[in-house]
């Protein structure tokens, strides 16, 4: 890792400061090889945000069996302030990517990427830390407009802020609410539409996310736990 992009213990207006000065760094291209290994990263909180357990899994590509998972528990260092995310997440999410056996070809994250203000969301940042390609698919639109993508599984909309293309507005299930996907690092918008649809089975969400959220959460979880295929899409 670089340390230029590993500084986390920093003021609010440094960490301002900094994803401006990092966002110009963001490859919006592919830069990726053979997929064969997608992760998921999240993170929960606990005793009043205190703590932050960072779960990251590694599914098998194109199957999403999952292959290897780490879990880390460390003490946070930076508040909640909204777009500054990475500063109080990435330290134990760099923690539980380190602890993995099998090094993933491809991110997930649960956040923002390039759908930022500063362009520069915890995707991104992340991304660049690692040199792993990333991708951002959030739950909700953090900045940035746009009309209502059709109701079919796949379809999308552009996400806009002013004149620039920021992200797509997907509908990963038929009829449920869409996920925001943005690029991370190293991925183009496109790109990351069809690597987000592949890991889509039957839920809203990926698998890469549905299982390291399962994990940030679970007090004990095993691969016993863990099915050796995931559903098939529908």
């Amino acid at each position: 890792m670089n340390r230029v992009h590993d500084r986390w213990h920093v003021s609010p207006a440094e960490a301002i400061t900094l994803q401006e000065e990092l966002a110009g760094r963001v490859v919006r291209a592919d830069r990726l090889g053979t997929v064969r290994k997608v992760s998921g990263i999240d993170v929960a909180f606990s005793e009043n945000g205190r703590i932050a357990r960072a779960a990251a899994v590694v599914l098998a590509f194109p199957g999403l069996e999952v292959r290897d998972y780490a879990v880390v528990q460390i003490k946070t260092s930076f508040p909640y302030i909204p777009g500054l995310l990475a500063f109080r997440e990435a330290p134990a999410t760099l923690a539980a990517l380190s602890r993995l056996s099998l090094k993933p070809d491809l991110l997930l994250c649960d956040g923002q990427g390039i759908a930022h203000p500063r362009r520069f969301g915890f995707a991104s940042h992340i991304g660049l830390v690692t040199g792993i390609p990333s991708i951002g698919v959030a739950k909700t639109r953090f900045i940035g407009e746009h009309r209502a993508p059709p109701a079919r599984r796949g379809a999308w909309v552009p996400l806009m802020d002013g004149r620039d293309c920021i992200g797509a507005v997907l509908r990963t299930c038929s009829g449920v609410k869409p996920v925001y996907v943005s690029i991370g690092h190293r991925v183009s918008l496109e790109t990351a539409i069809e690597y987000v649809m592949a890991c889509t089975t039957r839920y809203r969400l990926p698998e890469t996310t549905r299982w390291a959220h399962r994990l940030a959460g679970a007090h004990e979880l095993t691969l016993e736990d863990v099915p050796k295929r995931s559903p098939a899409p529908v």
